[in-house]
Order: C-alpha cells, then structure tokens, then sequence
C-alpha cells in the first residue's frame, strides 16, 4: 500500500505538470487563434486531456515503482 506522502507527491507532482503543460498549450493557442491563426485550435482543443494524461502516466509510474519494492 502506498503511503500518504506517495498519494501527496503524486498529486502534487501532476496537479503541476499537468497545469504547466495544459496551460501553455492554452496560452498559446489562445494567442494564435486571436491573432487570426485558425491552427491554433490544434493546441487548444487536446490541452486539458493532455494535462489528465500526463497525470495518469505519473500514476502508473508510480504504481511500477511501488511494484518493484514490494509495497503492493
């Protein structure tokens, strides 16, 4: 069983990520699409499932780790 420091940096760790990447995927899209670049909507439409992914993928991660040293 994981511990709750591994549940607290896991949620940390991909609360941040996911909003860095999700964030600037937003951001400039946004700004691509207000200026008139219509392929903006390419970077913003897939932002915020790209940011849950990147969660998920730090989840497993996890989940391998906890694995290897036997907690699970």
């Amino acid at each position: 069983m994981g511990t709750r420091e591994d549940i607290l940096v896991l949620g940390l760790t991909a609360g941040v990520m996911g909003s860095l990447v999700g964030g600037l995927m937003l951001a400039i899209g946004l700004g691509m699409v207000a200026q008139g670049v219509h392929l903006g909507w390419v970077l913003v439409i897939p932002a915020a499932p790209i940011a849950g992914v990147i969660g998920k993928w730090l989840a497993g991660r996890l989940v391998r780790r906890l694995q290897a040293e036997g907690r699970i």
